[in-house]
């Protein structure tokens, strides 16, 4: 890693996230982050909602998908996109200008890498991939019409959620909170559009959900880079005058590489509990997948606090503020258990007002219901893990998180093939999945009241005790 140490001036929003009360700016940063990962969220639940008017096998199909675009979703945004905030964060909380701006071709060039990755591997092996989750007949074919457009187009995705992770690094949370709003503005015409066409325009049936939702991305890069490469922008990125170093390539890696086992554990205990699920036909895949979705809305919601979470648990730590670093942790983690767990008992008190929104076949809607009713209550521990994972993003210190995850899967998969195994009824098999998001919440938080970040774990405790224990030798 190059030693270049830029003027002892920092930037406002670097000083910010080092010196303001740690509440409100998480509060300040989070609210338009929050915006733009419920506009996100809902332009996944619009393309739902008209697809869902195509009948229950085309939202089987688009649930057989949905898991293996999340994971490039969250792989892009999440797991990679938090290495890329993190490196930027730390390194200006460092002061090290010339590499934040260096590390804006390295990120890009990861994620072309990995988008052209996710296409050579899903669309020759989506039809296998997608028999293997159960789906058969008329719910296969509409899994492969909307997988194979997304794919195609793997790389788009990649280019911007990436351009956004460079944004977030810095602490410009606004703009892509912007750009993403003003995309579901767009959407909402354009995907029934598409699908169902009108006038002139053929209608593309549960592909169009795909194509629309491709021309966003497209658009959403072009703005994001226009305003990274203009004189607004805190970064200088220039091809030109960067050579490849593998420090800064690495420093990307070692946190994004770590966070995808992570986000494949999660996407693989939704795609395994899928393929279980369809032990019970289409229709209970339809409920499944369309409870799910709740879940998945989790993920993005979280994001809304994790983003700032990671350039300010980042920055701190690149400056050596250990204490504050844990503050902000804490004060997150209770931010996003609550909000989860609200969510998840409205869920369970009123499953319908969800379900229905999509389709009101009786199997699906039972199905669902009794999803939303086991796992919903148990949602703020997901929260609680989710939030934890960020922070530790932002600190490069993964271990235990993703090791959380791992036994989460462990447990959801292992637990569902024995009540299959043994006979029992759907209930069982999500009541697995709800004791494997308990574990994975509180694994996470006792490694990191433990003092994980900073050395072997020991007994949990306060803040000054874990910093003193940490740092004898």
């Amino acid at each position: 890693m190059s030693a270049q140490v830029a003027d002892a001036t920092l930037d406002p929003r670097t000083r910010r996230l080092l010196e303001a009360p740690i509440v409100p700016t998480l509060l300040r940063l989070g609210a338009p982050n929050v915006l733009v990962m419920l506009a996100q969220a809902s332009i996944g639940l619009i393309e739902t909602y008209f697809v869902g008017k195509l009948g229950t096998d085309a939202l089987a199909g688009m649930s057989l998908v949905f898991p293996v675009v999340m994971l490039m979703q969250m792989t892009s945004a999440g797991a990679m996109g938090g290495g890329i905030a993190s490196s930027i964060a730390r390194a200006l909380g460092a002061r090290r200008r010339a590499d934040a701006d260096a590390l804006v071709l390295h990120a890009l060039l990861i994620a072309i890498v990995f988008g052209l990755l996710f296409m050579v591997v899903i669309l020759p092996g989506g039809r296998w991939l997608y028999a293997g989750m159960g789906g058969t007949g008329a719910a296969l074919t509409s899994a492969l019409a909307y997988s194979n457009w997304v794919f195609a187009g793997a790389i788009i995705v990649w280019i911007f959620n990436s351009l956004s992770a460079i944004l977030r690094g810095t602490g410009n949370m606004a703009l892509p909170a912007w750009v993403t709003v003003g995309g579901m503005v767009v959407l909402v015409p354009l995907s029934p559009l598409l699908i169902f066409g009108w006038g002139p325009v053929a209608g593309m049936g549960i592909a169009g959900g795909a194509a629309a939702l491709l021309s966003y991305y497209v658009v959403g890069s072009i703005i994001l880079a226009s305003y990274l490469w203009s004189s607004k922008s805190l970064l200088r990125p220039s091809f030109a005058h960067v050579s490849l170093r593998w420090p800064l390539f690495w420093d990307i890696l070692r946190i994004g590489l770590v966070g995808m086992v992570s986000t494949v554990a999660t996407n693989l205990t939704i795609g395994i509990t899928t393929g279980l699920v369809g032990r019970f036909g289409t229709a209970a895949i339809a409920g499944y997948g369309t409870g799910s979705r709740l879940e998945y809305l989790l993920v993005p919601l979280v994001f809304g606090l994790g983003a700032p979470l990671v350039s300010m648990v980042g920055t701190c730590i690149g400056a050596g503020e250990r204490e504050r670093a844990l503050r902000a942790t804490w004060a997150g983690a209770m931010l996003a258990f609550a909000m989860t767990e609200a969510i998840g008992l409205l869920a369970a008190a009123f499953p319908h007002a969800w379900l229905s929104q999509f389709n009101t076949d009786p199997a699906m809607l039972e199905a669902g219901s009794r999803y939303l009713r086991i796992v919903g209550p148990l949602y703020g521990f997901f929260g609680l893990g989710l939030v934890l994972y960020f922070a530790s993003q932002g600190a490069g210190r993964l271990l235990w998180p993703v090791a959380g995850n791992v036994l989460r899967l462990a447990v959801a998969a292992i637990g569902g093939w024995a009540a299959l195994h043994w006979g029992a009824e759907l209930g069982w098999l999500f009541l697995a999945q709800a004791v494997a998001l308990l574990v994975y919440g509180m694994v996470n938080a006792i490694a990191i009241a433990g003092g994980a970040w900073f050395g072997p774990i020991g007994w949990p405790s306060s803040i000054r005790s874990l910093l003193r224990r940490t740092m004898q030798p």
